[in-house]
């Protein structure tokens, strides 16, 4: 299972149906603390999380994700079009991997394989 964290509706459909498409489980939040309660309800294999978003930015949310006990091992993948090449943020905050957008539905497929154990979610 995926947690999803986008703030834009169109592009947290987009992110949800091709994750969805290529076998994945996927729970989509409209904000980081949301998307913070569904990692601790569901404990997801991985999280893709946008920066900005109300309530806690995705960085915030890979902070308390990398803070909890329970949480820590799970992958974040931090997609952003804030964040620019080079900048340290999401590596600071403990992301996994960072994805920069606008990116298609394939980049971030083929960068959850290679996050995810064999067996997928």
């Amino acid at each position: 299972m995926i947690v999803v964290a986008e703030d834009h509706e169109d592009i947290r459909y987009v992110l949800k149906r091709s994750l969805e498409r290529a076998g994945h489980r996927v729970v989509a939040a409209a904000d980081g603390a949301a998307a913070l309660a569904a990692v601790k309800e569901h404990r997801p294999d991985l999280v893709v999380t946008d920066v900005d978003m109300p309530h806690m930015t995705g960085l915030d949310l890979c902070r308390a994700i990398r803070a909890d006990d329970a949480l820590r091992h799970i992958p974040v993948v931090v997609a952003s079009g804030s964040l620019l090449p080079g900048d340290g943020r999401a590596e600071e905050a403990g992301a996994s991997a960072t994805l920069l957008k606008p990116f298609v539905p394939a980049q971030l497929l083929a960068l959850i394989a290679t996050l995810l154990p064999v067996a997928g979610t």
